[in-house]
């Protein structure tokens, strides 16, 4: 009997001893968290966009709490900020809001197909397949794929292009990293001008692609007062820290390739 007996007793004493050493090393080796981490996470929206050059809310909590600026989260606003910045016993600063904006305006009007998709509805799918249905590759394939992961249900299809209202529009970001063109882009809340293009092709190829692309005519760089418009790579980019939104590059561009932004 004793044979069956001992080993209980001595695998119970064994288990009882680790528990005890288990409990003292937790306690001993703990690593103490500073209790702001979690308020500065349940501040943030827990959209994990990473506009705000971190992967995700946690982690800006904890950039934030090691001494890195309480203004990065634009989807946020400056509400967060501020909450943030009350959490830290800091300044918020201010918070540089932005919008999506997609860079193409050839829509069904505009732009010449090579062939129609009856099946895929993925822009990223659909890019597999020579570039999509376009004869412009930089253009927007018009299958959604940003619609789809848009949090606030700020992007819609309009005539086979994506389309974003800039009121809805948090400024996450997420709908610029699902674009496998990579067309859309973040632009200051309060520019009112943008280039709706992205093709690099030379002008009389865009031309018979596209009937509002831009052909890289320089026309807008030249009226721009204050040189925030500069053509590369065959078509115009804006410096929107330089760009006054005077709308003289909109009055000069030829094809419509240079728009107002609707708010």
């Amino acid at each position: 009997m004793m044979e069956y007996i001992v080993p209980i007793i001595v695998f119970a004493v064994i288990g009882a001893v680790s528990g005890v050493l288990l409990t003292v090393a937790s306690k001993a080796f703990a690593v103490k968290t500073d209790e702001r981490l979690e308020k500065l996470s349940e501040a943030l929206p827990q959209i994990n966009c990473g506009a705000c050059g971190f992967s995700g809310c946690n982690d800006y909590a904890q950039a934030v709490l090691n001494g890195e600026k309480c203004n990065l989260c634009k989807p946020g606003g400056a509400d967060t900020a501020k909450a943030l910045s009350e959490i830290m016993g800091v300044e918020s600063g201010e918070v540089e809001e932005a919008v999506a904006f997609v860079r193409c305006a050839g829509n069904c009007d505009k732009a010449v197909f090579k062939y129609d998709f009856s099946k895929l509805s993925s822009c990223r799918g659909a890019n597999r397949f020579y570039n999509g249905s376009k004869a412009c590759v930089n253009g927007c394939l018009g299958l959604g794929d940003c619609v789809k992961v848009c949090p606030e249900d700020a992007i819609c299809i309009d005539k086979g292009i994506a389309v974003v209202n800039t009121e809805k529009c948090i400024g996450c970001g997420l709908c610029k990293g699902e674009c496998p063109n990579g067309i859309i882009e973040l632009m200051p809340k309060t520019a009112k001008v943008a280039v709706r293009c992205s093709s690099t092709a030379p002008a009389k190829v865009v031309r018979t692609v596209c009937k509002a692309g831009c052909v890289g005519c320089r026309m807008c760089e030249k009226a721009c007062p204050r040189g925030a418009i500069k053509v590369m790579d065959n078509f115009a980019s804006i410096d929107y820290s330089s760009c006054i939104s005077c709308g003289k590059c909109v009055e000069v561009c030829k094809f419509g390739a240079v728009q107002f932004v609707v708010k």
